[in-house]
Formats: structure tokens, sequence, C-alpha cells
């Protein structure tokens, strides 16, 4: 399964193109598109999926049984720098295109690496006045160059301090007439867009034995990608639902994403095309956020917890905060820990230091809009929110054998302070 990710990773440098890819994967593997403006009438052991705006997407498998749904959520979105509109600015006789930040990333990361553009533009048909979304990938590299040692010497000793208005805007052309044209239809006039300048970095396994893979968008298309690959192959008893959300990295506050009521009001229209109780579901139901986590750093072993550390290629980490930035408890990680266990899968136990604060991630927020258990896991990864990431090549297989085994595990709470698992 690596190299289906390796091609994912570099087939999808926005949230629409990962959404796009994904919807690809299901169709050819006879998933059935559902539309959230329809009345669905949904059968028992069948497979579908539904998309929110280009950039969400939730797929689902009813089993036989569907008094529980098995949820996975991860994200589409990662850091990178969006493209505002009107973006030409002129300096000298270079043109470069202005910018925002999307998200909280490495910004030292972006500069000098090839760079693409890619994203959606919102087109309006000239005969219909219909509105329609285009997909672009534009593959003219473009760079953000650092200014040179020799202009700022002391750089290295006091340290490298961007300002994203003025350090990252990218050089496009020398061209004084130069427009950001990506696409041409005559048919079409161009109303807007959203794009975003991506690392056009190709994945690649790295170290003596391939232990590593680098790549861009590791967080979290390898989870988003990991939940595709499982519920593909699964044959569960309870629903196996993989929900990809966006907008992770600015908050998730958005209709698209995991502060939203997209995964709330499709588990209610499943549950009322199945004629299920739906408060009998939820009760029944249990949530993996697969989000990735921080790996000891081999040059910095005083960032991770002294007795909680995790390494590359050491199994699936799943992650626990005190203050609940992170939704694992002592029973969800059981749960958790117990599946594992079966299909022969290692865990590792990430903590942040106490004395340095912790990230949330989808399973806090989704709680917001269902009361479910939930544990939060991911794979363990270096230099997250870099522009250019790293993982452990051989995590991936393990992700998709735990995730696989969830899907097709039948979890039931029968008490407050019991439950099983078949």
């Amino acid at each position: 399964m690596l190299n289906q990710l390796l091609t994912q990773l570099e087939k999808s440098p926005t949230a629409y193109h990962a959404v796009e890819n994904a919807k690809k994967l299901l169709l050819d593997k006879n998933f059935h598109e559902l539309n959230e403006n329809t009345v669905w009438n949904i059968k028992k052991n069948e497979k579908y999926f539904v998309i929110a705006d280009g950039s969400a997407l939730i797929a689902f498998v009813t089993g036989n049984n569907n008094n529980g749904v098995n949820i996975v959520a991860s994200h589409t979105d990662s850091p990178a720098l969006k493209i505002k509109f009107n973006p030409i600015v002129k300096q000298g006789k270079i043109v470069k295109l202005n910018i925002e930040k999307y998200g909280g990333g490495l910004l030292y990361s972006w500069l000098d690496i090839p760079l693409n553009i890619a994203g959606r533009i919102i087109v309006k048909e000239k005969t219909s006045g219909k509105l329609v979304s285009k997909l672009v990938l534009d593959t003219h590299k473009i760079i953000i160059p650092s200014v040179a040692i020799h202009l700022d010497r002391e750089v290295n000793s006091k340290g490298l301090v961007l300002n994203p208005q003025n350090d990252l805007q990218p050089m496009v052309s020398m061209n004084p007439d130069f427009q950001l044209k990506l696409f041409d239809d005559d048919k079409y006039e161009i109303m807007d867009y959203d794009l975003y300048l991506t690392n056009a970095a190709k994945p690649y396994l790295a170290g003596f034995d391939d232990e590593f893979l680098v790549a861009p968008r590791i967080d979290n298309l390898s989870s988003a990608f990991g939940s595709i690959d499982s519920i593909i192959n699964c044959n569960p008893t309870n629903i196996a639902l993989a929900f990809l959300a966006d907008n992770e990295e600015v908050g998730s506050a958005t209709k698209q994403g995991a502060g939203g009521t997209f995964l709330k009001k499709t588990i209610e229209k499943i549950a009322k095309s199945l004629n299920t109780d739906i408060d009998i579901m939820l009760s029944n139901s249990f949530m993996v956020s697969c989000d990735n986590a921080h790996a000891a750093h081999p040059n910095h072993p005083e960032k991770s917890d002294p007795t909680n550390s995790v390494t590359l290629n050491g199994g699936v980490v799943i992650k626990h905060h005190a203050n609940q930035n992170y939704t694992t408890d002592a029973f969800s990680s059981s749960v958790l820990k117990t599946i594992a266990n079966k299909c022969g899968v290692k865990t590792q136990d990430f903590f942040m230091r106490a004395d340095m604060p912790c990230g949330g991630t989808l399973g806090a927020i989704s709680s917001s809009q269902l009361s479910i258990r939930s544990v939060d896991i991911g794979l363990a990864q270096l230099a997250m929110h870099s522009a250019t990431e790293t993982m452990g090549s051989r995590d991936y297989d393990e992700l998709i054998k735990l995730l696989t085994a969830f899907y097709n595990s039948k979890i039931a709470c029968p008490r407050y302070d019991e439950i099983t698992i078949e």
C-alpha cells in the first residue's frame, strides 16, 4: 500500500485534489455517490460516499447489523500559502504574487524549493449562468528566494524571522505584461478562485534501507488515504465510516470542517434511511480521530516526554492529553489496544512534555457534534507542518491493518462502564 500512498501524496497538492482522488478510488471499488440535497435510499451491505464543497468527503459501508458506526476521522488540508485575488505585484523587473498564510506552517521551509500553483477556479457558463468549479494544477515551477548570508550576516545567530507579506511572495516572471491565467475556455468566465502555492517536490524514500518516507502533506494525507484504503478493504458488521474533513489547520469551524454539521447530518440521514434509532446507534458508535503525532527528534530528544517518546517505524501512536486536547481516555485507549493486539499491530503512547503546550485535532472538535467514545491516534512523523515532512516507511501498512480491523470490529456499549468488542 506504500506505493499507492506515494502516488496520492504527489497527485493531491490541495484538499480539492485529495477528495477528487479519493472519489476515483471509491468509484473504482463500486462505491455509490450520494448528494447532500437528495433523499437517500440506503441498503444493508452496500458502499456509498458523499462530498461537501469539493474538499471534504464521507465514505461508508453498511453491514448487516447497523446498530453502531465505526468512524475514522482525518483531514485533507495542510499548511500552505494561499494566493490572494488581484495577485500581481511588481518589484523592478520581477513579477511576484501576493499571498497569505493558510494554517500554521514552518515558514522558512517554503524558501528555495520548487512550487506549483494548485486549487480550484470558479467559472460561470456564459450560456446558462451556472457556476462551476474546475480543478487546476499548474506545473510551471516558481520560487521564493531567501536572502543571501552576505546581506543578513547575523541570521544564523539571531534566528530567521519571516514576515509573510514581505518575505513569502514568489517570483513568477520577468514579463511586464504577465497575468495569472490558469484556465482558458471561451465558454466560461472566471469569477474567483481558491489557489495555493504547493510544494512541487516528489515523495521519495530515504535512508540506507528505505526506512523513511519524505514528502509534502504527510500530515494528514497519510491518515486520509489510510482511512480510504482501509474502508475499501473492510467487511464490517456495523457501519464503517471514513470522514475526510477540511480546514483542520485553521480551526475546523467551517461547513466542511469537523466543527460543522457534515458528519452529524450524514449519520442522521443514514439512520433515517435504514430506519434505525439514531440514539441507540450513536451509543454503540466509536470514533478514531486519525492525525499524525510527533516522533522523538534525533537531534532534540529533550523536546519529547522522557517516558513516552515515540519513534518512526515503531507502530501506530495513541495520543493522550490530560486537558482533552486529544479525546483518548483509558477506556477508548483500551478498545484500540485490544483491536491492535488481535490484528498484530504495534502501538505506542504519546504524551507532550508537561511544560509544553499541546495542539488539538479533529476528535475533540467532532465530539462537540457527536457525543461518542473517541480515541486519537496517528503515525509518528518529523518536521510536522514543514513544506516537506518525514515519516517511517513501514508504518503505513500497520495503519491500514489496524484501521481495517477497527472497521470490521463490532463495538457495543451495553453499560457506561462496559464495552464489548467482537
